[in-house]
């Protein structure tokens, strides 16, 4: 467990991959897994495997039952957190008090499928409080102890201020009572330490005081105590919290919040360092105080840091160590969820240091932090998200959560969702599934043990023999299966695509849905199905990739003829059986004699047409495109162009002559025109004869309007004159 539209290709491929046998495997897959039970789902040759896709693949496949179960939340106890106050004059008892909320949940868990749930902790008001204050009294701890006689008075007033139930204890460690911990001599054993002081024989744990309300009590022991003193510099503290945690009723623990200060300038023995003296037995986290002495010290190794920290954690403790620097990032990363603080020379800063991790504050949105510890009076809030990553042995469990140094809880019962719905409808031993070798459930078979095969019909021992190999071969081929699938029992089970949509089929897996020909880029052209690696076109299409529309309305002429009678229609599209014709529907012929007459109105609108009549020869006129040239020399010749080309002379109303050319240039009609109108000759009436001379010269005159004579050369000429005329010059009228 982890606490914490569209489907696109990759997203099948999960569900597919799995290769689920039945509904109760494909759910715990993922989330966004689905069990198709279509009875009809399957085509010839698909495993029952591909009934396990995402939601939404199995919805493009046309299933039409779908299982999907989802995970879900019930709040079973949900009591209010309580409103205390320190004045109030009805105490209630700590098991009256709730801080926490809910108290239980229910959570159905679906394989993948995160459920989020709130929490909410607030500390009540004047909570009874325990505090177990844990001293090094090694010899380098000498001047702290004198700071530490009259701490009980000054934190029983301190504490005062946050709870009017408050109790402190006291106890004291050194070490491991054996060599080479300590100097077992006798001189060294009634005092330990050096020159003119006098300490206490050494000693591994002691309870000084139980837990008490009685500061001058704590005052009075405390003060009583001696510094003792060892041989080298880590200390047995381990040994001392593991039997502070563990011997709850002796050092009188209550059901409340419970705080244990540890104070020491020196470093830890660890696991395992107790065979520097011969003690070779793990630490057995029992409680072995006799006489307030823990008097196992020399038969069991010290705890590890993990078997301590779980038993500080199971009986409620919330550790403050009081340490000096050096020490401090050993601990935090060694012992979770407690507060580590930094110890003056001399211990005068302990009361500030329980203080300020008692009331240090935490918000998060993770169950980590909820372990710590939370001022008040504010409430906070948990979102707390579990997830289950498959589906256990067991179908149920319960965890709990709670606050460290609090004795209430919330009570969470996993239960996991590892079946589907409809396997409670299945039907062992069904004769569906090859005379009773399998349960018929959710639309397939779910084979007994050892069975194998979409209907159970064979046996895992009979697999991939060459009788049942036979069975896979199309037509006496050597390819199994067609190379796309495997033998199973002498039937084809089609290979799996990346693809959820692209899929093999056929009973030697020999059709797919996406071999077929592609027009525009698109399988079938977009408007066909691939079956069986061929094209089956929608209505009004046809050909090998459904490219070819049989729809013959884009080839109907204006005068409602197909192609205008001079052609086929064949996909949609006009094929002229006269290669004069040209255009959508055959209308056009560029070299016909009446193409000049039939497009003179608009060439003569688009070219020379006034402004009122512009915006109507647009209308009618714009399938032309125009282009005007200055010289009847401008204009394309037919030598010119690779498609027909008609030079055509109209005249208009003023009987004023114009020039141009037309033709149809990739389906579209265009047309050349001279910009200058005029009165062109048309017939000539004579011949004028030049020979060149010294005398003679002949100039350009122009066109002289309105007599009907034009000269159509001019001549300029110098030289002895020939015998043969050199040019001739023609007169039109």
């Amino acid at each position: 467990m982890l606490f914490g539209g569209s489907w696109a290709q990759q997203e099948g491929s999960e569900c597919i991959k799995a290769n689920a046998q039945s509904c109760g495997e494909c759910i715990q897959v993922a989330e966004k897994c689905g069990w198709c039970t279509d009875e009809n789902f399957l085509r010839d040759g698909e495993s029952k495997t591909v009934r396990c896709d995402d939601i939404g693949s199995l919805s493009a496949k046309k299933c039409v039952k779908i299982e999907n179960p989802r995970g879900n939340i019930n709040i079973n106890i949900n009591k209010d957190v309580t409103n205390r106050k320190k004045d109030q004059a009805d105490k209630l008892k700590p098991e009256q008090i709730t801080q926490i909320q809910p108290q239980k949940l229910t959570l159905n868990l679906r394989s993948g499928e995160p459920l989020t749930f709130n929490l909410k902790f607030k500390r009540a008001e004047d909570y009874p409080i325990d505090l177990y204050y844990l001293m090094d009294l090694s010899f380098s701890m000498k001047d702290d102890l004198e700071n530490v006689k009259n701490l009980g008075t000054h934190l029983m007033r301190e504490m005062q201020e946050i709870t009017s139930d408050f109790r402190i204890g006291f106890g004291s460690f050194v070490e491991k009572t054996v060599m080479p911990y300590i100097s077992t001599t006798p001189a060294r054993l009634a005092n330990p330490c050096i020159g003119n002081y006098n300490c206490t024989s050494p000693f591994s744990y002691k309870n000084v005081l139980s837990l008490t309300n009685d500061g001058n009590q704590f005052n009075n022991l405390v003060s009583q105590q001696q510094i003792s003193g060892n041989l080298d510099s880590p200390e047995g503290g381990f040994d001392a919290i593991m039997q502070v945690a563990v011997c709850e009723g002796k050092i009188g623990w209550r059901n409340v919040t419970r705080l244990l200060v540890f104070s020491t300038d020196a470093g830890f023995h660890f696991a395992g360092d107790g065979k520097l003296g011969g003690i070779v037995l793990p630490n057995d986290g029992k409680c072995h105080l006799e006489n307030n002495m823990y008097t196992m010290s020399h038969y069991y190794d010290y705890p590890s840091i993990a078997h301590l920290v779980q038993k500080l954690s199971d009986h409620n403790i919330q550790t403050i160590f009081a340490v000096t620097e050096e020490f401090q990032p050993e601990l935090k990363n060694l012992i979770p969820k407690s507060a580590v603080g930094t110890l003056s020379s001399n211990s005068s800063n302990v009361i500030k240091l329980i203080i300020d991790s008692y009331n240090v504050s935490y918000y998060s949105t993770t169950i980590h932090h909820l372990t710590n510890y939370i001022r008040y009076p504010p409430q906070v809030s948990f979102q707390i998200s579990v997830e289950s990553t498959k589906c256990p042995s067991h179908n149920s469990e319960t965890i709990k959560i709670k606050p460290l140094g609090f004795t209430e809880e919330v009570e969470v019962v996993l239960n996991f969702i590892c079946e589907c719905e409809c396997s409670k409808g299945g039907v062992p031993n069904s004769k569906d599934c090859h005379n009773g070798n399998g349960t018929l459930e959710c639309g397939a078979c779910k084979c007994n043990a050892g069975r194998i095969g979409g209907k159970c019909e064979c046996s895992k021992d009979e697999l991939r023999t060459e009788d049942l190999d036979a069975n896979c071969r199309r037509d006496n081929g050597t390819d199994i299966c067609s190379n796309n699938g495997e033998c199973v029992c002498g039937t084809c089970e089609c290979k799996t695509r990346e693809n959820p949509a692209e899929i093999y089929n056929g009973k030697y897996c020999e059709c797919d849905n996406f071999n077929c020909d592609r027009s525009g880029n698109k399988l079938c052209g977009g408007h066909g199905q691939c079956e069986c690696r061929m094209c089956v076109c929608e209505a009004n299409y046809t050909g090998s990739a459904c490219d070819c529309s049989l729809d013959t309305s884009t080839c109907l002429a204006k005068n409602g003829q197909i192609c205008n009678g001079r052609g086929t229609c064949e996909c949609g599209e006009c094929k002229c059986t006269n290669p004069k014709f040209q255009g959508s529907t055959c209308e056009i012929c560029p070299t016909c004699p009446g193409v000049c007459p039939e497009h003179k109105d608009c060439v003569q609108c688009r070219a020379f047409g006034g402004e009122g009549d512009k915006l109507a020869c647009e209308q009618s006129c714009g399938y032309l495109t125009l282009v005007k040239v200055a010289r009847r020399d401008d204009l394309p010749q037919p030598t010119d162009q690779s498609f027909p080309l008609t030079h055509c002379k109209e005249r208009d109303a003023n009987d004023c002559w114009f020039y141009y050319t037309f033709a149809v240039r990739n389906d579209t009609p265009e047309a050349y025109v001279v910009e200058e109108l005029g009165m062109w000759p048309s017939v000539v009436i004579g011949r004028l004869w030049a020979w060149p001379g010294p005398s003679a010269e002949i100039g350009r005159k122009g066109v002289a309007r309105g007599h009907g004579v034009a000269l159509s050369h001019a001549l300029k000429t110098n030289g002895p004159r020939s015998t043969q005329p050199r040019h001739v010059i023609s007169i039109y009228f």
